[in-house]
């Protein structure tokens, strides 16, 4: 693990390849896993707010389900999470005519249309957060969905640290994410 003020970053954040190829993994995230996407619970008021907006692009399914648990759900391990369709599919992805899944979210925050990009836990996939008493741990999640991700992030040679830039900023700051970058460059010149 790797220090830096009050975050243990994962030898793998720094050491593993990783780009999004969403024409490869049509956005399997979206759709797999054991529950829905896990959620601050300082989200669930944005998510609260900016519902009607993107309301209109969720499916039937999707409003049923939202009408039946709400905006979100309890997981088994008291964690709050995005309402699932079925077990499968967040109820906040929409499809497109090539059946990719994409965050209702991100589309209205990148028509400008909201303040809210997404869920933090996806803007920053494949990092997951996991708070501990005195620091919180940034770990690299392996998901055999995401095998393009990690092809097309070796042929770039972005790190999943690189990669997720943006989420970290937004995350923790950009001061954070400076000095972590610095971390990263020193990290590769003393590896073998």
């Amino acid at each position: 693990m790797i220090l830096l003020e009050q975050t243990l970053l994962s030898e793998e954040v720094f050491d593993e390849h990783f780009v999004c190829d969403l024409a490869a993994c049509k956005g399997a995230c979206c759709v797999e896993g054991e529950s829905g996407a896990p959620l601050e619970e300082g989200e669930i008021a944005k998510i609260e707010e900016v519902f009607d907006v993107v309301r209109p692009l969720l499916s039937a399914e999707a409003l049923a389900e939202i009408e039946r648990t709400g905006f979100f759900e309890v997981d088994d391990e008291g964690d709050f999470v995005t309402p699932t369709v079925g077990g499968r599919a967040c109820v906040y992805a929409t499809f497109d005519a090539n059946g990719t899944a994409k965050c209702a979210f991100e589309r209205v925050w990148r028509e400008g249309k909201s303040d809210f990009p997404k869920p933090i836990s996806c803007h920053l996939y494949p990092i997951r957060l996991r708070t501990l008493p005195d620091y919180v741990a940034l770990n690299y999640h392996h998901w055999p969905i995401c095998d393009a991700a990690r092809t097309c992030g070796a042929a770039h040679k972005v790190s999943v640290l690189e990669f997720c830039r943006t989420a970290l900023e937004r995350r923790f700051g950009a001061a954070w994410y400076r000095d972590a970058a610095d971390a990263l460059a020193v990290w590769r010149t003393e590896r073998p």
